[in-house]
């Protein structure tokens, strides 16, 4: 397969997977509503004006907006010059534009996925976020594995 179709590809399937996921739970799920999957796994309706878990939400939603499209364009430019694995900077791509999406079209981002281990409570988070989270870590893994080599 052609190295900019397996992007495409994995980056669609993020954006798509990250909008329906999300329309899915605004569309069924009330805002603040909690539906337990397992104990330590809940669906819920969050909204997000700040960035990752809520932080600086004062900066407003101008300044996340600037930022995903700066990053977006560094991703790209990236991926053009093959610096990193295609697969984890994919991965970023798709997240990085999917929340942008929810930023223009709502001013937040809508966060469904709550997740806790005994006392400890990760903030809710979504399928954007998860393949940002995801990407960040292969490419670090992969930078780090290449030093030790």
């Amino acid at each position: 397969m052609k190295k900019p179709l397996y992007v495409l590809i994995i980056v669609t399937s993020v954006v798509v997977l990250d909008q329906l996921t999300k329309y899915l739970v605004s569309t069924y799920i009330s805002p603040f509503d909690s539906i337990e999957i397992f104990p330590f796994l809940h669906l819920v309706h969050i909204h997000n004006t700040g960035a990752a878990f809520g932080m600086f939400k004062h900066l407003g939603g101008g300044f996340f907006i600037l930022l995903s499209i700066v990053a977006i364009i560094i991703v790209l430019s990236l991926l053009k010059k093959s610096t990193y694995s295609r697969f984890g900077l994919s991965l970023v791509l798709g997240g990085a534009i999917g929340n942008l999406i929810d930023r223009i079209r709502f001013g937040k981002v809508v966060d469904f996925i709550d997740f806790s281990v005994g006392d400890f409570h990760w903030p809710a988070f979504n399928v954007a976020d998860s393949s940002l989270t995801i990407g960040m870590s292969v490419i670090f893994f992969l930078v780090l594995i290449k030093k030790e080599s």
